[in-house]
């Protein structure tokens, strides 16, 4: 990251402005942007639907002017209902969600205003324009806009209720946080900076909880088997029993929507405008991906039991409780790769301002601290993005736990950026601690910041339909898969791995790191497969018991049996967010294999692939098909290729 101070640098006087986020008074300014752009969303529609332009243009130009002060209302509740750490701004966040979405139902309802479009002229459009008319009718189309007035009120009640229950999965999620009691001695086998931030109680116990910073190193490197089998088992019960009849609710909510509308399931009406097309096709790719890693998958199981029997001769199965604490002691014993040693060269400060500098020389970008940006607390760091000498954006990064927040890992709209009209920002929302990162949370930061320069790249278009991550929804997460890389890399990593002696990691410990990942990726497949199944069966086949279906599934599709007593769908949170498309990130790791397959191996950071790819993929944002975007930047369709001989590596 360049050392430039952003204040010294020449403002352009018709640029514009971030958002200006309050010091303090966050109920009333989360009210007032919500409810300001719902108001002035609703004004729009009243002018367009009773004065109507002549013009198609003119029309299109007003709708957006609707969906942009709707998505500044939407983007502001979305985050603040799962970041702020005051319960009551959370609240209030998640009323202005609730009302936006209602709004967006009233709207694709609307007879009236579905006319005003219908009656549109499509001639003389630009591609753009005629993608923007082409998606509105669409939408209004798939609202069930063209059905009787009875059953446009019901999808109205069903949408209402689907908002409702979406929040609450949500929130039950969010706010359980459990945690176990142990031992000092139980300890034994964590890395010794975790265990000086976590001190005994009065009572002489430790509490460790189900939040990421504690339940992922402890079900890798603890020793005490009965200790990792006690959390693991509370972390796949988070939200249970709540969850379960929330999840009901929503599925049977989701099924009826469908119905109504004629498709034969949700999964069929979900997939429509994705890459895949149709539900069937779902089931088909879990199958194909479930035959490619079935060999891999059996090869390394086996040697995880293997090594599990060394330590329990009666053992005739491994499962999650035990899964990832052997698998990181084949790694270090059989591969040569020490996890406690690899964490010593990721410090959480350093790995941030590595993230920072690859980006920036990847894409040709420049991040500039702003240190008097007022924020929702005192851990976001906030960026200016600049490109060419040009603000084009602005960042937050939200990386740590707190109470309240949100449990994993994502990126969050703050702002939809539009050409001379809004800025874009976006915001990261991670769970990390302050000290030494495991190389899988490097990697997971990697893959996140990809959204977030996704979002901040293709947010300098005309329409917000099309503005930052606006693909399909089956590929967004190809552009962050692929960045994954450049975490895997040794000369990337040598920028910016080193310990506290200063040495910096050795290449050939990153050799045996990738050398040690290849290790599982055949179970892992299988595992993203089980997941996968679980989505989209839920939505097709109705069940009055999720967590026995989920054993079925999970007998089917994982290699691992299920961990008695668990009920881990509670604690699914993309079976909200994704519905029955979890396979997404099977699809979407396809594609980035693709093309991850047109950087040369050995100068990640080439300039005339890397701006290619910058420009023909990530700068459109949604204004092409997720696979003519691929295509121009590869020049041919995309294949399973290059994910075939990776995953047979």
């Amino acid at each position: 990251m360049t050392a430039i101070d952003p204040a010294a640098l020449p403002a352009d006087p018709t640029a514009p402005a971030p958002l200006a986020l309050p010091e303090q008074g966050w109920l009333e300014w989360v009210s007032a942007r919500g409810d300001g752009g719902l108001d002035r969303a609703r004004a729009l529609v009243d002018e367009l639907r009773a004065h109507p332009p002549a013009a198609t243009l003119d029309v299109l130009a007003r709708w957006d002017a609707v969906q942009t002060a709707m998505a500044d209302a939407g983007s502001v509740g979305s985050l603040f209902s799962e970041v702020h750490p005051d319960a009551a701004v959370r609240e209030r966040a998640e009323t202005v969600v609730q009302r936006v979405q209602r709004l967006e139902t009233d709207l694709g309802l609307d007879p009236d205003l579905y006319a005003v479009f219908a009656a549109l002229d499509p001639e003389g459009l630009g591609d753009d324009a005629s993608r923007l008319l082409e998606r509105t009718l669409r939408d209004f189309r798939r609202s069930g806009v063209d059905r009787d007035e009875s059953t446009r009120d019901r999808l109205r009640e069903l949408n209402e209720r689907a908002i409702v229950l979406s929040q609450e999965f949500s929130k039950n999620m969010r706010e359980d946080v459990r945690s176990i009691r142990v031992r000092p001695e139980q300890l034994a086998g964590m890395p010794q900076d975790w265990v000086d931030a976590h001190p005994m109680g009065d009572d002489g116990l430790v509490t460790v909880t189900t939040d990421y910073p504690d339940v992922v190193p402890f079900r890798t490197f603890a020793h005490d088997a009965e200790a990792r089998r006690e959390l693991v088992t509370q972390f796949l019960t988070i939200a249970w029993p709540a969850n379960d009849t929330v999840l009901q609710q929503l599925l049977a909510v989701r099924r009826e929507i469908a119905t109504l509308l004629g498709y034969a399931s949700w999964a069929d009406y979900d997939a429509e405008v994705k890459m895949i097309g149709t539900g069937e096709a779902i089931g088909d790719f879990v199958d194909r991906i479930t035959d490619l890693s079935t060999d891999s998958a059996q090869r390394d199981k086996q040697v995880l039991l293997d090594r599990l029997r060394r330590d329990r001769p009666e053992a005739t199965d491994i499962d999650g409780a035990d899964a990832t604490y052997f698998a990181e002691l084949v790694r270090k014993e059989q591969l040569a790769v020490d996890a406690q040693r690899v964490r010593t060269y990721f410090d959480f400060e350093r790995v941030r301002q590595g993230l920072l500098d690859v980006t920036g020389r990847l894409f040709g970008l420049e991040w500039h601290r702003v240190t008097d940006a007022p924020s929702w607390h005192h851990d976001v760091a906030t960026y200016d993005v600049h490109a060419d000498g040009e603000r084009i954006g602005r960042i937050h990064l939200d990386l740590h736990p707190r109470d309240g927040k949100y449990k994993h890992a994502a990126q969050f709209d703050l702002v939809p950026g539009l050409a001379g009209r809004q800025l874009a920002e976006g915001v990261l929302v991670c769970n990390f601690n302050r000290g030494l990162l495991e190389h899988d949370e490097v990697v997971t930061l990697f893959h996140e910041f990809g959204h977030l320069v996704h979002h901040v790249l293709a947010g300098r278009g005309r329409w917000v339909r099309f503005s930052g991550v606006a693909t399909e929804w089956d590929f967004v997460e190809a552009p962050s898969q692929m960045l994954e890389e450049w975490a895997w890399d040794e000369a990337v990593l040598a920028t910016f791995a080193r310990n506290a002696d200063g040495e910096t990691i050795p290449p050939e410990l990153v050799r045996a790191m990738r050398a040690a990942d290849d290790f599982g990726k055949g179970y892992d497949a299988r595992t993203q497969m089980f997941y996968a199944a679980l989505s989209y069966d839920l939505h097709v086949n109705p069940t009055d018991d999720v967590t026995a279906r989920l054993r079925e599934l999970m007998a089917r599709y994982s290699v691992f049996p299920y961990v008695e007593g668990t009920h881990m769908h509670c604690h699914f949170g993309h079976l909200d967010g994704y519905s029955s498309a979890y396979y997404t990130y099977m699809w979407s790791l396809v594609i980035a294999k693709d093309m991850f397959s047109a950087f040369d191996a050995d100068d990640l950071f080439a300039p005339e692939v890397a701006a290619r790819y910058r420009d023909r993929v990530l700068a459109p944002g949604g204004r092409r098909d997720a696979a003519d975007l691929v295509h121009d930047f590869l020049g041919r369709d995309y294949t399973f290729d290059a994910y075939a001989a990776w995953l047979a590596r």
